[in-house]
């Protein structure tokens, strides 16, 4: 032992290596298992020699991406527009079942102007197409209230004025449809003859059905569940041109409307 340390107490130090009780452990240097069975001339190991498993990760991996991408093809869904002669009553409780159930879906109607009932059959309230609904219910409601209550103006107006803002008239209509659903046979002869009419310029199908309903609120209101039913049934479909058949056949077992069924092209 050297004897200055004995004589200078900043030499009298232990040495480290020497401590007892350290909890300090001693890295050791890490080795590598992996042993390259064969190398290139540069010392590094040759191509394509990763190990299989990473192989098969990385295939199935890629796979499994590629069917997420498959499988989330946007699907668009059908715009569905309800017509009936002067888009009062029934192409109205259509839009109004449809577009409650969350369906996209417009509506109008096909005469040369609206026509609703009034005092006596000779003398019906004509407005033109346009007219918005509320002008048309404040106008009944001062002229004879208890009698355009009675026969349910009122309560249908009121209803189409929380809809949208007044009746369109089919063929002032540009708006574009998948699926038009006709509330009676001349109703799907007018949207037929205007589609014709047009010449099919954008080349784009739509699908005409006609559903015979009675203009009456009651009839208006069965035809409306029915129109439900059709429309869930055609956007359920993976293709609406190879299943229409089969999706008309069933809703003609299910409901008591006549359907007729036409392509045109707008």
């Amino acid at each position: 032992m050297d004897p200055r340390r004995a004589r200078d107490p900043r030499l009298a130090r232990a040495d480290p290596r020497l401590q007892q009780g350290s909890s300090t452990p001693i890295s050791q240097p890490t080795v590598s298992n992996h042993i390259p069975t064969e190398q290139s001339e540069n010392g590094y190991p040759p191509l394509n020699t990763f190990p299989q498993d990473s192989i098969q990760q990385t295939t199935s991996g890629s796979s499994s991406t590629a069917g997420k991408e498959v499988s989330s093809v946007y699907k668009s869904r059908p715009l569905f527009c309800v017509v009936c002669a002067s888009n009062q009553n029934r192409s109205m409780e259509g839009h109004h079942i449809l577009s409650k159930a969350g369906y996209r879906v417009i509506s109008s109607g096909t005469g040369s102007a609206v026509r609703l009932p009034g005092p006596s059959i000779d003398k019906p309230n004509i407005y033109p197409f346009g007219t918005p609904y509320n002008t048309i219910y404040e106008e009944l409601q001062s002229k004879d209230p208890r009698l355009y209550m009675a026969n349910g103006l009122l309560p249908m107006l009121d209803r189409n004025r929380r809809i949208k803002l007044a009746p369109e008239r089919w063929q002032e209509n540009r708006t574009v449809a998948d699926v038009v659903i006709t509330c009676e046979e001349r109703c799907f002869d007018a949207v037929c003859d205007d589609l014709l009419g047009r010449g099919g310029e954008f080349n784009k199908p739509v699908h005409i059905i006609n559903m015979e309903i009675r203009d009456n609120h009651e009839e208006a209101l069965i035809a409306g569940k029915a129109m439900l039913d059709m429309a869930a049934a055609i956007e359920a479909s993976e293709d609406i041109d190879e299943e229409i058949d089969k999706i008309l056949l069933v809703q003609q077992e299910k409901h008591p409307h006549s359907l007729l069924h036409a392509v045109a092209f707008y």
